[in-house]
């Protein structure tokens, strides 16, 4: 990077870290009151009891941000300013939610087969929206933060995300006892759309100068050449994939969390916001934690924490006696929420060279995504065949076998010797 954009950087760099740090607090006061392990999966209750479905809430929104990434990497990695792209395609996965705030209304007379098939079909339209929008994103995101302050940048916008979103988890507790079942989710998708625009705009914000000195080739070739090279030289991401992968079977049990103890515990609503809050509160103190150690100390090493910790959650849930366990699992949820979550995207940017960040980004993401849409669909049928408590202890394992490969195979990337820096177009 030359100089004057270096200085550029640099000069702008509290700046950015206020506007980002807002966008992604009202982005998550947004989703408090969508959350997708808790209150989508209760409107969706009202259509269906089927736990596979369930399941596929989240499974849909992380298979539909990780789908598209590698396809748009070689147009991405051409690129030499990012935020025009990303404010034109976050729209996408911003607008659905004042569709499904319509299904919502309608719903008694759109009945129950048909609104199912429209809040599916909106989830699905907001998670590839998102995931059109994370390559161009990430890739600003790494562009504008310089490398020493980016897991720290990371994690502390996702405590601000989930500051503000445990906020709403409470209000949308609150509002689903107070408001008539006629009204309360019409009323909690509107609220997310429109703190969706207020992040939208606070995003519109950030400054990010152009980059004239990036070397673009002139002819686009086909974006597979760049991603096999890379696959077939730097064995340490592939072991990483591998990690990326089994991870998915191991925070798949979360997504079941909520409906089980509504189930099993005979839990209210007004619980079931609290709970999802103590796991947005263990969120707002984990991200920036493992982000400042990882930063200090080696993301690798929180990645195995987090997948730990992810182990034990899965194992009091499937042990737990009483709804007060809940409480614990909530925050070793939310630790290994953080590392997968925050600590993945801060390693996965540290793969590779300027250049080649958008085709790692898309690899770590695209290739994952069938895991990502799998093992939720695995965990809600072992829930409907063997009960609740089998998603949950195959998460475990799943969880230990991460950590495992965490161990013995993977290197934290700054301290991994350098691959050689081979074109990747």
């Amino acid at each position: 990077m030359p100089p004057s954009v270096e200085q550029e950087i640099r000069k702008d760099l509290r700046y950015n870290v206020t506007v980002n740090m807002l966008d992604g607090a009202f982005f998550g006061f947004a989703f408090g009151f969508s959350s997708l392990t808790a209150f989508i999966p209760l409107f969706v209750s009202r259509m269906t009891s089927s736990a596979i479905f369930f399941g596929l809430i989240p499974a849909m929104h992380s298979f539909g941000w990780q789908l598209p990434q590698l396809l748009t990497a070689g147009w991405i990695s051409r690129l030499r300013r990012y935020k025009p792209v990303v404010m034109l395609l976050t729209i996408q996965e911003r607008v659905p939610f004042l569709g499904l705030a319509l299904v919502a209304w309608f719903l008694p007379g759109l009945g129950k087969q048909t609104a199912l098939i429209l809040t599916f079909l909106m989830m699905a339209w907001q998670g590839i929206g998102g995931g059109f929008t994370a390559n161009p994103w990430t890739s600003m995101i790494a562009k504008i933060i310089p490398s020493e302050y980016r897991g720290t940048f990371l994690g502390a916008q996702s405590a601000a995300a989930n500051a503000l979103m445990s906020v709403g988890a409470i209000l949308s507790g609150i509002l689903l006892e107070k408001v008539s079942d006629r009204y309360d989710f019409s009323l909690l998708f509107l609220l997310t759309a429109f703190f969706m625009a207020v992040s939208y705009v606070t995003l519109s914000l950030a400054r990010e100068p152009v980059d004239h000195a990036k070397q673009v080739p002139e002819k686009r070739q086909p974006f597979w050449r760049g991603t096999r090279s890379i696959l077939r030289r730097d064995a340490n991401f592939r072991w990483f994939l591998v990690t990326r992968l089994v991870s998915q079977l191991a925070m798949m049990g979360s997504a079941f969390y909520i409906i089980y103890c509504v189930q099993k515990f005979s839990m209210n609503d007004m619980t079931a916001g609290i709970l999802t809050a103590s796991l947005t509160i263990s969120l707002i103190f984990a991200n920036p934690l493992m982000g400042f150690l990882g930063d200090r100390w080696s993301h690798r090493h929180i990645l195995i924490v987090g997948a730990l910790a992810a182990a034990l959650s899965g194992l009091i849930a499937w042990y737990a006696p009483a709804l007060w366990w809940f409480y614990p699992v909530m925050v070793l949820t939310g630790l290994a929420g953080a590392a997968v979550w925050t600590i993945g995207m801060a390693i996965t940017v540290e793969f590779g060279s300027e250049a080649q960040r958008p085709i790692y980004i898309g690899l770590a993401n695209t290739l994952v995504a069938p895991a990502t849409i799998l093992a939720p669909i695995l965990g809600g049928w072992l829930a409907d065949v063997a009960g609740y408590q089998a998603t949950f202890i195959v998460s475990a394992i799943a969880a230990l076998v991460t950590a495992a490969v965490l161990f013995r195979r993977v290197r934290d990337p700054r301290q991994a010797l350098p691959i050689k820096n081979n074109p990747v177009r």
